[in-house]
């Protein structure tokens, strides 16, 4: 089964910044929109942020101006720079990409990363 390979996350103090990525394998092909998604405990999945095959952006409002999502397509990898972190932006965060597989068109999530924000 294909599967996106996020790295990054962690624990980092309020204030702080965090970097997060996420590649999907070659054999996912003319990948549309990429993205992310958070879940904090007991809470529902929430859009995070989202990019489309021609760098076209959507935040979240309670990320805007502190996240920056970004992609690059010959590497087929996401990023999301997280600034100025609040303890509200605690949370697993889960990368997407929409492309093509075996020739279906497929939404394909990663495993998931932890970021925790705390003093």
């Amino acid at each position: 089964q294909v599967q996106l390979v996020e790295s990054g996350g962690g624990l980092v103090q309020p204030g702080g910044s965090l970097s997060l990525s996420c590649a999907a394998p070659r054999s996912i092909v003319r990948v549309r929109t990429m993205g992310w998604f958070r879940q904090a405990p007991g809470k529902q999945r929430d859009l995070v942020a989202t990019i489309t095959s021609s760098k076209n952006t959507n935040y979240a409002d309670s990320v805007k101006g502190r996240f920056t999502i970004s992609r690059d397509n010959a590497r087929n990898t996401v990023y999301l720079q997280m600034n100025s972190l609040k303890p509200d932006d605690t949370a697993v965060y889960y990368c997407y990409v929409e492309g093509y597989y075996a020739l279906e068109f497929k939404t394909v999530w990663g495993q998931g990363t932890q970021v925790t924000v705390s003093s």
